[in-house]
């Protein structure tokens, strides 16, 4: 281990403090033995809890050198659509096909995670001192597929994620609260302070801090992302009070209630096409060893319960929450799709154009951020799951890969994490490491 690397450890405190002795783990692992699940997409291996340490390994974002870039399979091109932004998250595409992109990430709480930051120790550019706090607009007025516009949209923001347009009203949902601001079709930029319509609960474990946004086809419900302030409610029940759920509120911020609970960290959120169902990707819980508990895509039904803090992957009991509360652990419902463990599977967009291969039409693309709880990393990739009528018809397969240097090397180029079908029927990328956003496109036939 270097230097560098057991100073993030010590001053982040990510490893767990206290954890469980081995009698605990053996008990753990005699009352929640392997276990096979079948899921719509697949079938999934759970081991026991704690069948392999809980591991820290943290990438090394290098950034791009020049020239490089994911790939893509065959039949797509990968272009950078745009540089040079600070922590570019999460993307949302305007009528008029202007794309704006938010630009935010983790920032210190404390005065570890605050001299981490300061010192640079933080390698995977998961913490920074600041976070930009905007939204900057991109336009591409000549339909190159390169913006030739670019303006900043909205700033002085707090740690924004989802962005909503409902009617002449533009929604963010910053890590606090929800604001709504009033726009003009075609402007470039939005001024005034806007209007706080929700106060949300802010602060919490690692990178909960995101707010993501979608309203129904009507728009006349808001749904909005709230991720857990704990990994597995260590801290206490207070702490999570309205968190690990999807809200539902009127556009005005009243109504509000709880859609849907159970969901440690649902970022993506998105309808599939052709449906009235709600799916969300969902970060799940660490520290149980390098193969517990897979993220997931799932489709969210309105008062349904997804296990956290309390079980996984439907009925399987968490040890360190035991016996609390077993009429919730039996109501737990299990995801459709397994995404692997500790991939950080946040963003989420269904392919509703046609320029793609019929196989991709209908589908879904999710951002996979990558691994720091695991001997080897997962994720640092973009994975498609195939849909038929607007179910999941197979296991998730990779589609935009190399953002890693080498397999065995903790160095990667960047991080993706929101994803977005573009009306020409391209797919952007939000690389928030990288500090680019990635476009995909089906590469034209020679004729």
């Amino acid at each position: 281990m270097t230097k560098i690397t057991f100073y993030v450890a010590a001053l982040l405190g990510l490893a767990a403090c206290g954890g469980p002795t081995k009698e605990e783990k053996r008990a753990a692992q005699a009352d929640t033995p392997p276990d096979t699940v079948n899921t719509a997409a697949q079938a999934v291996e759970l081991p026991a809890p704690y069948a392999t340490k809980s591991a820290t390994k943290r990438s090394e974002v290098i950034g791009w050198p020049a020239g490089k870039r994911p790939v893509a399979p065959a039949g797509f091109t990968v272009t950078e659509y745009a540089g040079d932004f600070d922590s570019p998250r999460w993307l949302y595409i305007l009528p008029n096909g202007d794309v704006l992109v938010a630009e935010s990430n983790t920032v210190p709480k404390d005065a570890k995670e605050k001299a981490a930051a300061a010192l640079g120790l933080d390698k995977s550019r998961s913490l920074k001192s600041t976070s930009a706090n905007r939204i900057t607009l991109l336009r591409d007025t000549n339909h190159d597929g390169r913006p030739d516009v670019r303006k900043t949209f909205l700033s002085g923001l707090n740690q924004p994620l989802g962005m909503l347009l409902i009617g002449n009203n533009f929604y963010v949902g910053n890590t606090d609260g929800v604001m709504r601001y009033a726009y003009t079709p075609g402007a470039t930029s939005i001024s005034g302070t806007g209007q706080k319509i929700l106060t949300l609960p802010a602060g919490g474990y690692n990178n909960h801090w995101t707010r993501n946004l979608l309203a129904n086809a009507d728009g006349s419900k808001i749904y909005i992302s709230v991720g857990s302030a704990s990994n597995v409610m260590e801290h206490g029940a207070g702490e999570d009070v309205r968190r690990a759920n999807i809200l539902e509120i009127n556009p005005d911020g009243s109504g509000e209630k709880i859609y849907a609970s159970g969901l440690r960290n649902p970022v993506g959120m998105a309808w599939a096409p052709g449906t009235t169902t709600l799916w969300t990707a969902v970060n799940e819980r660490d520290e149980l060893g390098d193969d517990l508990v897979p993220d997931y895509l799932t489709s969210v039904r309105p008062g349904g319960f997804y296990g956290w803090p309390y079980s996984y992957f439907g009925q399987h009991e968490d040890p360190r929450r035991k016996g609390e509360k077993p009429e919730l652990v039996q109501k737990a419902l299990v995801p459709e799709v397994p995404l692997g463990p500790h991939t950080a599977s946040l963003g989420l967009a269904f392919y509703d154009q046609a320029a793609f291969p019929s196989q991709y039409r209908g589908g879904a693309f999710i951002g996979q951020h990558g691994s720091w709880n695991r001997t080897q990393f997962t994720g640092y990739k973009v994975v498609f799951v195939p849909f038929q009528n607007g179910k999941p018809s197979g296991p998730p397969k990779d589609f935009l890969t190399g953002f890693q240097v080498d397999k065995a090397s903790n160095k990667v180029y960047g991080r993706p994490v929101g994803v977005f079908a573009a009306p020409d029927g391209s797919l952007l990328v939000a690389d928030d490491a990288g500090n680019k956003v990635w476009r995909v496109s089906a590469t034209p036939a020679k004729s």
